[in-house]
């Protein structure tokens, strides 16, 4: 847990920040991406239908199944700072790996939130798939939201993914799920975040910070209980 100066410099080290890298640039790119054409077609990026639901989930769901296909043998696929906190709080990848990784996830998002507000028609770059509560949504009852949904995430994770005696081969799907179903129940609420990368590079771009602070502690509170909780009492006592 200590930091490696020999991990740093190791290339394997780089190979795998360099897949955290452009994995969560993609996933930010099609994710705020998807938002955003939403928005081309309806007129409005704020207009929440059962429609514009779907359409969103389904591309962040997708999005994040196929990333995880492609990256889970070179780093893990995590693509998220919140998954990669509760890596090193459960022992799993060390402080050296776990923080390039998240400065590869932050750095990747802002390049893919940039990237959208480049290819954006003139007039409907605004927002670019920015989170905020919705309408009648508190801080708090927003923090609560984030906490639960990634809460599920993680427990997901966990029970696949990190498991040894998981379904490791159906992760990247059962993971794609959890971010569908997820968003369904949560995107009139706070945009479903889950992921403070997905909602940093948005917010730098656009200047838009209000209540972001949300998304950072929300998913990190989350994640660190399911992992926990699936750490010391299902995966290290299970049979």
């Amino acid at each position: 847990m200590t930091l490696s100066p020999e991990y740093l410099s190791s290339p394997s080290a780089w190979r795998e920040t360099a897949a955290e890298f452009i994995a969560t640039l993609c996933f930010v790119l099609i994710g705020a991406g998807s938002v955003v054409s939403v928005g081309i077609f309806l007129g409005s990026e704020e207009t929440v239908t059962a429609s514009t639901i779907v359409v969103i989930a389904l591309a962040h769901a997708l999005a994040i199944a196929v990333l995880v296909s492609a990256t889970a043998r070179i780093s893990g696929g995590h693509l998220n700072p919140a998954v990669t906190f509760t890596a090193i709080l459960t022992k799993r990848i060390g402080i050296s790996k776990g923080g390039m990784y998240i400065i590869a996830q932050l750095s990747g998002a802002i390049i893919g939130a940039l990237l959208v507000s480049i290819v954006a028609p003139t007039g409907t770059e605004s927002g670019l798939g920015s989170h905020g509560l919705g309408d009648g949504v508190s801080t708090s009852m927003g923090l609560i939201t984030e906490i639960i949904l990634t809460f599920i995430l993680v427990f997901v994770i966990y029970g696949t993914a990190m498991d040894p005696k998981g379904p490791s081969h159906l992760a990247p799907f059962a993971i794609g799920m959890a971010v569908l179903i997820c968003i369904f129940a949560g995107l009139p609420l706070t945009g479903a975040s889950m992921n403070p990368a997905r909602t940093l590079g948005p917010a730098l771009i656009t200047g838009e910070w209000l209540n972001h602070w949300i998304y950072w502690v929300g998913p990190l509170i989350g994640g660190s209980i399911a992992a926990l909780v699936c750490d010391e009492i299902f995966l290290k006592h299970g049979d």
